[in-house]
């Protein structure tokens, strides 16, 4: 049975995962980083489907690293508690 426990888990391990990638050795070389995208003349920055997983992956690092910290630490307690 999927529960709601399993589901905040997932979540936070998919956020984890996006706000540890590196724009030195990952990004870039996949061309994800936001200093390598450069959209094309007279499009805006967000019209394509890449510019918006850049600005998402550059949202989710820039405004969830404090909140992923208090979450993390959180589940951890309550883990060693109630493991």
């Amino acid at each position: 049975m999927f529960m709601f426990g399993n589901l905040i888990y997932i979540s936070c391990l998919l956020i984890n995962a996006i706000a540890i990638l590196s724009e030195d050795r990952f990004l870039a070389r996949i061309n994800l980083s936001p200093s390598s995208y450069d959209p094309a003349f007279g499009q805006s920055a967000d019209a394509s489907v890449k510019g918006k997983i850049i600005q998402l992956i550059a949202s989710v690092r820039t405004l969830m690293r404090i909140p992923l910290i208090v979450i993390n630490t959180l589940i951890i307690v309550y883990e060693i508690v109630l493991g």
